[in-house]
């Protein structure tokens, strides 16, 4: 796959994911609308059931008492009951007379540092008032009042014209009682909360009435008007369908309840959408992970290429030399060819060795047996291995072996490897004749190895990923330095293996020290 359709594919995937996201947000948004407006339609709904309720009642209460008054044929104009209008038929003059007795009391509490349950400081409220009011009888009809005989069906069963007079009349009349009077905090919660339940909404409410945005005595006790949304409808409507009354309504934990209905498919979808964030996560990760061993196996395939490309062509020139009738009867130069091969041949097996080494280390199949050896010792047997290829290039390795003890458990081949491949990766980087110093030192209970070289050094990015499989530092297409980019991840993983830490020191353009630490043994 090439780089431009990989980056169009994580592109594109990553959109649908945040597209997949976002959709989420958008049907939850739109569920808790949809359940706001529905909290708000049921709550309209009760509370227009309960004004409904209260202004039928009252109705119906008060022709009640109109008929209880008549049928027991006491004088209308009485105080037996305050705010009640009243009707009585005048035989000879063919005339209804309305009175309306009663109190006038304000609706609102005046708080006061001395509480006397006064309802208002104004005097002139406190005195009675009749009002008296004379129709034609023809406007009922003759129907509504018959003296003691009236009955509460009878007024209910009025024909429209009477019962809409009598009803306008009476709206006009009662608009005057005060509130308190008229309903009770008890009925409206009554009503409310069964309305309420009908719609499966049982959560705590408080509720008042106000009148021209003034709250009145009929409220609940912890009713708060600054909580938002605050629901109201009018309440006990005059003969003109107005009303300088509202009662609202107001719920504490209404955004716990309306979450608390959407809370399940909530998580729900949070918890899919968190299970394709985490698969698709991974997903990516391993693409590009493989897309990176991918590339490495490539350069990995491309460098052993040039390892073998060397050998296997100096061996097809030797045979083709052996073969020429001039060379083969040349004894000491058929000899000299056939040592070239068998180096050459030592060459290529010494690489597939390595490789299978490399390939046990990743399985971590290595079962490295270790033993006592002393570090300098094998530091030693190390040089050898790199020391004539260093005097070849005019070079030098200088020894400073500082520590007192250098005792360690470890496995000769193994560790031997390990300090061959640091000494081998300095002669390599170095532009110049190799000057390589080893320093050993004791610190506390281990033992320190530094490695320092003259040479081309590298850069803080590069060295985050030294140890890495695979990795090389690029040098663009310049391929004077031969290898497959596996030797110090080789070093790390036997190091870690012996207990021990490597790590590097370096600046581009002044060389690099590798250091590694081990455990001293007694």
């Amino acid at each position: 796959m090439n780089k431009k359709l990989f980056t169009l594919l994580v592109i594109l995937m990553s959109l649908s994911l945040i597209g997949i996201i976002f959709l989420q947000a958008y049907f939850i948004n739109n569920s808790l609308e949809t359940k706001e407006g529905q909290f708000s339609f049921n709550v309209k709904k009760a509370l227009n059931y309960t004004t409904t309720q209260l202004a039928d009642n009252e109705y119906k209460k008060y022709v009640k008492a109109l008929n209880k008054i008549i049928s027991e044929g006491r004088d209308p104009d009485t105080t037996a009951i305050r705010n009640i209008t009243v009707y009585k038929q005048d035989n000879t003059t063919n005339q209804i007379i309305v009175y309306n007795t009663g109190i006038l009391e304000e609706n609102f509490k005046v708080p006061s540092l001395i509480d006397l349950n006064v309802d208002s400081l104004d005097l002139s409220n406190f005195k009675g008032k009749t009002t008296t009011k004379i129709y034609d009888n023809n406007v009922f009809a003759g129907d509504m009042v018959t003296s003691n005989e009236q009955s509460f069906e009878k007024v209910l069963n009025m024909d429209k014209l009477q019962k809409a007079t009598f009803e306008t009349q009476y709206k006009s009349e009662i608009k005057n009682t005060p509130i308190h009077q008229r309903v009770t905090s008890f009925d409206i919660k009554n009503l409310l909360s069964k309305k309420l339940k009908e719609d499966n909404i049982d959560i705590d409410f408080e509720f008042a009435i106000f009148h021209n945005n003034i709250g009145t005595k009929i409220q609940s006790n912890n009713f708060d008007q600054s909580l938002i949304p605050l629901l109201g409808v009018p309440i006990f409507l005059d003969d003109n369908d107005e009303s300088d009354f509202m009662l609202f309504i107001n719920f504490p934990e209404r955004k716990k309840f309306i979450v608390s209905s959407i809370i399940g498919v909530t998580l729900l979808a949070m918890l899919f959408t968190l299970i394709i964030i985490i698969a698709y996560t991974s997903a990516l990760y391993q693409l590009i992970k493989q897309r990176k061993i991918s590339q490495m196996k490539s350069d990995f395939i491309n460098n052993m290429t040039h390892e073998f490309k060397t050998p296997i062509a100096t061996i097809n020139l030797a045979l083709d030399a052996i073969r020429n009738p001039k060379i083969i009867s040349d004894k000491e130069k058929v000899l000299r060819y056939l040592q070239m091969i068998k180096e050459e041949n030592k060459r290529m097996n010494a690489q597939v060795e390595n490789v299978l080494r490399i390939s046990q280390l990743q399985k971590k199949q290595l079962n490295i047996s270790k033993d006592r050896y002393k570090l300098h010792d094998l530091i030693e047997d190390a040089i050898t291995h790199v020391e004539l290829i260093v005097e070849d290039r005019k070079g030098y390795i200088k020894t400073h072996f500082n520590a007192v003890k250098s005792s360690v458990l470890a496995n000769q081949t193994y560790f031997t490897n390990v300090i061959v491949n640091v000494l081998d990766n300095a002669v390599k980087y170095s532009n110049e004749s190799p000057q390589i110093d080893i320093y050993t030192e004791n610190v506390g209970n281990n033992i320190l190895l530094s490695i320092k070289d003259q040479g081309k050094g590298m850069n803080k990015a590069v060295q985050k990923r030294i140890f890495e499989e695979f990795y090389r530092e690029h040098t663009g297409n310049v391929h004077n330095v031969k290898g497959h980019g596996l030797g110090l991840s080789n070093v790390k993983r036997i190091v870690d293996n012996h207990q021990g830490i490597v790590s590097v020191e370096s600046e581009k353009g002044k060389g690099s020290t590798f250091i590694i630490k081990l455990p001293l043994i007694a």
